[in-house]
């Protein structure tokens, strides 16, 4: 017996960093870069989604482009910043004030619990 996408209940995130991998994972799977990993879950966004979110951010000045780079950067390495390691101190500080903008955003969107 086969799952249809239809029967599969819609998983909101648990928050904007959630978000922000799930996002940078699915575009690299989107672009041929990953292996899929077939889950049966349906979130309550598509990719394109998110890149206009993200955007319309960036485009309204609630992130800046050195808060898009630190994103990038840490989203590349599969991990957020160590406030801890001292070369990633202020990364630290830029990625949380990031990922609350984007919290922020996606809850009111109804994508995140």
């Amino acid at each position: 017996m086969t799952q249809t996408m239809t029967s599969i209940a819609v998983q909101k995130f648990q928050s904007g960093e959630q978000l922000w991998f799930w996002f940078l994972y699915s575009k690299s799977v989107r672009n041929g870069f990953s292996r899929i990993h077939y889950t049966p879950t349906r979130r309550p966004c598509e990719i394109l989604d998110v890149e206009s979110l993200i955007t319309k951010l960036y485009l309204s000045g609630k992130l800046t482009e050195e808060q898009l780079s630190i994103m990038k950067e840490f989203g590349d390495k599969r991990r957020a910043p160590h406030q801890y390691i001292w070369k990633e101190n202020r990364a630290t500080q830029l990625w949380n004030d990031a990922m609350m903008i984007l919290n922020d955003a996606a809850q009111k969107r109804g994508w995140i619990d």
